[in-house]
């Protein structure tokens, strides 16, 4: 009776010490000057551009806009892919193409236009991706449409569209045609603001031609793109991941080759893309993130481009920067995907655009922006598990990370803490084991010093919560005191999946129930405003997100 008694303290004793909140020690030296800190967080994209002006994508894409009018971007598939505009799983159409009779070409704008309408009216601005191939110019048209859903082998999204056009002049007059049409309508200096790209991701089943054909394919749509909009920014390739050895021969031929189009030497790059994704995985009965296969992926694609001295000034956005590498795949065909409804999604973000901006650093390279590949899927039920920003108008806690970021400005500024893994580790080993990753991005603005502090771990496990020391350093003298505003991501906080759980996970939520979860789904304060001097204590949770803003 007395071992048993023992036994069952002593377990309880090392229950408490395994979950007792641990310390850590951050330090920002709001004098030390990193130079701008990039709103590289800017960047939203979709396979499906017709979602945008239903009534829930219409909502999202306001509340995007309203983050930063007129700074934020959004890149879609499909601009170009002939259908009636009915949008479905991987899949979009606007019919700007079609043929008549005799094989003349029939440009209708009608929903290209009802597209980008809807989110320049929003504050938003096209990312305009070039493609894809239109019915009646495909080499291979058929089968066109395809009808995938989630389980279904991914490369049957493949068909009629990814083929080359029959006609490369064909090709060159569309994009001109849509180029000038976009100048007739919105106006040259705003479309001069835009970013143009051909294709996606060319060098998997996206593109069915030979590299070649793909360099072609991009002299092309650069040439037709240039007749209406000579200062147009346009720019790729686009790969899937880094690119390897396709994004090296893209490079070669963009700066020495014999253009297509031109007959000239070498295309016009005015910015460079690639994609860089995750790798969660399900073991022992929970998800594991990859953030080490997206580090590595950015990390070899900076180093390529750092290679080419013509190419290492040039903007670059990571076209494509995600957790995993589809978003229409639900989490209960695929668990590894569990991530995404709750403030695991958001803490790995806030961990992984940090360290993009040290990444940078490190190869000398000028990153522009990372675009997060997630929107909202309309007509599904309530978190049902796609990677998206927000379900059915409500928001997820992963969007409130942009929020956060979206109060940063001004000069980035020294952060330091005890418990920052840095970016070298990760970059080899991710963040395993018994350390988690708890660490800081500061920036200092007009009279305002904003820290953004993060609780990461791979493994979607229970886990300690950290007793953070912060201490600032190095404001001015007039700043002995300061408002702080301190906003929180958790559970408990910003978290509209949680409210929803609490709730009983109804499948229709009733009126007062969308309110509160509505509600739940902004970016809230830990606590009211407040004076302080120059160190804070707090507790962060595991998979929490901070955002402290010091105001004088």
């Amino acid at each position: 009776m007395i071992r048993s008694t023992l036994l069952a303290l002593l377990l309880v004793s090392s229950s408490l010490v395994a979950q007792a909140p641990f310390p850590v020690s951050i330090h920002v030296d709001a004098a030390s000057d990193l130079g701008e800190l990039k709103p590289i967080w800017r960047f939203f994209g979709a396979d499906e551009p017709n979602y945008a002006y239903m009534e829930h994508g219409q909502k999202l894409l306001r509340e995007l806009g309203e983050m930063r009018p007129k700074q934020l971007y959004f890149r879609t598939h499909n601009l170009l892919t002939t259908g009636d505009g009915t949008p479905a799983l991987k899949w979009g159409s606007t019919n700007a193409y079609t043929e008549d009779a005799q094989g003349n070409p029939v440009y209708d704008w009608t929903i290209v236009d009802r597209i980008f309408d809807t989110y320049l009216q929003r504050g938003v601005r096209p990312y305009a991706q070039i493609g894809f191939m239109p019915e009646a110019m495909s080499t291979d048209p058929q089968p066109y449409k395809h009808n995938w859903k989630p389980g279904d082998k991914y490369d049957d999204i493949y068909t009629g569209w990814a083929y080359p056009p029959k006609d490369y002049d064909k090709w060159r007059e569309l994009v001109s045609q849509w180029a000038r049409h976009c100048v007739e309508r919105y106006g040259m200096a705003e479309v001069e603001q835009w970013y143009w790209q051909p294709w996606n991701e060319p060098n998997i089943g996206y593109w069915k031609g030979k590299p070649h054909e793909f360099h072609k394919l991009f002299d092309y749509s650069v040439d037709g793109v240039r007749k209406a909009i000579p200062k147009a920014k346009i720019g790729g390739p686009e790969t899937a991941g880094w690119g390897g050895n396709f994004a090296r021969d893209f490079y070669e031929h963009a700066l020495r080759g014999r253009n297509y189009a031109t007959g000239e030497t070498g295309t016009r790059l005015d910015f460079l893309s690639f994609h860089a994704k995750g790798k969660p995985e399900f073991v022992d009965g929970h998800v594991r993130m990859g953030i080490r296969n997206q580090f590595q992926d950015i990390h070899r694609g900076f180093e390529l481009i750092a290679k080419f001295p013509e190419l290492k000034d040039k903007p670059i956005v990571i076209g494509e920067s995600d957790p995993d590498g589809c978003a229409a795949c639900r989490a209960s065909e695929y668990p590894q995907n569990n991530y995404r409804n709750g403030s695991l999604y958001a803490s790995y973000t806030a961990a992984t655009f940090a360290r993009k901006h040290d990444l940078a650093k490190k190869h000398g390279v000028n990153l522009e922006g990372a675009l997060t590949w997630a929107f909202e899927f309309e007509g599904f039920p309530f978190f049902a598990g796609h990677r998206v920003l927000a379900t059915n108008g409500i928001d997820l806690p992963v969007l409130n990370v942009f929020r956060m970021m979206a109060k940063m400005d001004g000069t980035r500024v020294a952060a330091t803490s005890d418990h920052d893994p840095g970016f070298e580790a990760i970059l080899k080993d991710g963040v395993r084991g018994e350390r988690p990753d708890v660490a800081a991005l500061a920036s200092r603005g007009q009279r305002q010093l904003s820290v953004l502090v993060w609780h990461y771990h791979d493994d979607d496990v229970p886990g300690s919560a950290a007793d953070v020391k912060l201490a600032v350093s190095g404001l001015p003298k007039d700043a002995a005191k300061f408002t702080l505003r301190h906003y929180r991501i958790d559970d408990a906080h910003s978290n509209a999946f949680t409210a929803w759980k609490k709730m009983g996970s109804p499948e229709k939520p009733t009126a007062e129930q969308y309110a509160e979860l509505e509600k739940a789904g902004l970016l809230q304060e830990l606590e009211p405003p407040r004076e302080v001097e120059g160190t804070v204590s707090f507790t962060l949770p595991r998979q929490g997100v901070s955002l402290l803003v010091f105001g004088w």
